[in-house]
């Protein structure tokens, strides 16, 4: 990462996050806040939503910071489509967008999934971030916005048994992102971001009380936010990792 981005320059970013009310896209709209940040966020649940609102503005750094969060799912073109239009008329135009929403298959081996819950984690990991990418990039083009990250997997490198649903959509991930890469204009990146492990619900599903044993979103959101804001043209179509270290889970 080159030509540093000054997180904490007073100038402030408006950034864009997708499942923003709990777990890491939470954790990012707090730590992103707290440093003067404008958050656009949106989410399928009203009430976790609601008192994020009151946490964001309780931190915020001037009277005139705004934040702007939507009850919406991803899943909905015409939904992200309202989010669309929402962004241009508070002109919130997001200088760095983060498509986090995405949910989990249950434990299972693959043919045991039910196909409503595999569509689910399609619909959700894949069309919601492609939603997104399909309404915002023009936008970001049109106004020399730069950086979008799409939240990966390290199971979306590697694959994960008994979590076949979650591994296929986010390997779609790594490949929609290198190949959006090829076709941006010069001057912008989008990143595969894989966040490392972390206690989130997620990881509770998935690892059961062993979940615990790793480090909690607001912890995480330190490192993650540093990385994410300073992003740049050079790191295009990477696939990167917040924990490098860290190799044993999605």
């Amino acid at each position: 990462m080159n030509e540093s981005r000054k997180e904490d320059d007073g100038s402030g970013l408006v950034i864009l996050i997708t499942g923003v009310s709990k777990g890491l896209g939470r954790a990012l709209a707090l730590e992103l806040g707290k440093h003067g940040h404008t958050i656009i966020g949106c989410s399928r649940n009203h009430n976790a939503l609601h008192s994020l609102q009151l946490q964001l503005s309780s931190i915020s750094t001037n009277n005139q910071q705004r934040h702007l969060l939507l009850n919406l799912d991803v899943t909905s073109n015409s939904g992200v489509e309202g989010l669309l239009q929402a962004v241009l008329q508070t002109n919130l135009v997001p200088d760095i967008l983060v498509n986090n929403a995405a949910i989990v298959n249950e434990k299972s081996k693959f043919w045991e999934i039910p196909p409503h819950e595999f569509d689910s984690v399609i619909d959700t990991n894949i069309k919601g971030t492609t939603n997104v990418l399909r309404h915002f990039i023009p936008l970001m083009i049109a106004r020399e916005k730069k950086i979008i990250v799409n939240m990966s997997s390290l199971w979306g490198r590697i694959g994960a048994p008994m979590f076949s649903a979650y591994s296929a959509s986010k390997w779609a991930i790594e490949g929609l992102t290198k190949s959006i890469a090829q076709e941006l204009p010069n001057g912008m990146a989008i990143i595969a971001l894989h966040p490392g492990i972390v206690n989130t619900d997620m990881l509770l599903s998935c690892f059961g009380d062993l979940a615990a044993n790793h480090q909690n979103p607001p912890e995480w959101a330190v490192k993650a936010s540093r990385m994410i804001l300073n992003f740049t043209s050079a790191d295009n179509g990477a696939s990167l990792s917040v924990d490098s270290n860290e190799v044993q889970a999605g």
